[in-house]
């Protein structure tokens, strides 16, 4: 059976983020005060990509403010001449231990930009390698709370910046985000186990979303099923369906297609009215779906990638019991140097 779903302890693992959100915010219009021209947003998988959910948002707003999303890895290398003392650097990891990582924020201290570290502890070396860690405790949901300050601080760059009039709505409706997350993982509670029973001797599951909802994509595509499961999958945008995967298509394909409310949704729209047509075994996630109960209509848009992770996030639940594989469990990673 899979692990119940445990309301209070979920909220107890967001709490210190929404505690401390006002700081982040407060430390964005402080270190865009000083002049930033552009950020760089870093981070390697989960947080890679939840930024790059944000991103879309900074991109479709800013006038003044340029945004970059990089995997540290990549930045390391190519070391860009835009990153300079003009640039907010924004690094995440949830250990705070991410070898990459923490080699960026080392690099960084001869550039002298300011650099934040969103991760968990204080202890950890990101915090310890950064002039502004924001810190969200110990947590298993960390995913969840890394947004919340992340929108918070990045919220308060535009806010200064770009007299962002969309700030304080967000920030208002961040406070109202766990509930809405622990609202959808239950109200999707049924489905995911059905979903989890239909699918679980698949070897192969095509996975899209369009805008920042690729990134939702992505995050269960990559960092679940294949990380945590072993299952193969391919992760895809929306907006490049039917430049070729679209061809790998028949009536036996899973596939599951996330829809958001953004503007990108006719995109994705597009590909499920083709995948009605041609698989027989389509699952469309849809936030429009769930309620986000107090979420502003102007704020749903944002938060909703978020809210269909914790929705689908049910139905790897109930595959690691099919598979008698936990989620803990990994082949290689933290097993030895690589």
């Amino acid at each position: 059976m899979a692990m119940d779903i445990d309301r209070e302890s979920y909220l107890r693992s967001l709490s210190l983020a929404i505690q401390e959100k006002e700081s982040a915010y407060e430390l964005g219009k402080k270190l865009a005060a000083q002049g930033l021209r552009r950020i760089f947003l870093v981070g390697c998988g989960a947080p890679n990509r939840e930024m790059g959910a944000i991103k879309y948002w900074l991109d479709k707003y800013a006038q003044e403010l340029e945004t970059y999303l990089y995997f540290p890895a990549e930045l390391l290398y190519q070391k860009p001449h835009k990153l300079n003392q003009d640039t907010l650097v924004v690094l995440a990891s949830h250990s705070g231990t991410t070898p990459e990582v923490v080699a960026m924020a080392e690099k960084l201290k001869a550039v002298g930009c300011p650099v934040v570290g969103v991760t968990q502890l204080a202890d950890s070396p990101l915090a310890k390698n950064v002039a502004y860690p924001l810190l969200y405790g110990e947590s298993k949901n960390g995913y969840q709370a890394k947004f919340i300050l992340l929108m918070a601080l990045l919220a308060g760059v535009m806010k200064q910046v770009e007299n962002w009039t969309l700030a304080e709505n967000i920030m208002a409706d961040l406070n109202k985000l766990p509930l809405a997350l622990i609202d959808a993982m239950e109200s999707n509670e049924k489905r995911a186990a059905e979903d989890a029973r239909l699918y679980k001797d698949d070897d192969f599951i095509m996975i899209l979303g369009s805008g920042p909802v690729y990134s939702t994509a992505y995050v269960f595509g990559v960092c679940v099923l294949m990380e945590m499961q072993w299952m193969h999958t391919f992760v895809g945008e929306a907006a490049e369906f039917f430049h070729g995967p679209f061809e790998v298509l028949d009536q036996n394909t899973p596939v599951i297609i996330f829809l958001g409310e953004d503007p990108s949704r006719p995109i994705a729209e597009r590909v499920v009215r083709f995948c009605k047509k041609f698989t027989e075994r389509l699952m469309i996630y849809d936030s429009k779906d769930y309620a986000m109960a107090g979420i502003s209509p102007e704020v749903r848009p944002i938060v909703a990638p978020f809210v269909l992770e914790a929705a689908i996030s049910r139905m790897a639940e109930h595959l690691a019991v099919w598979h008698n594989h936990p989620l803990t469990t990994r082949r290689y990673m933290w097993k030895f140097e690589y």
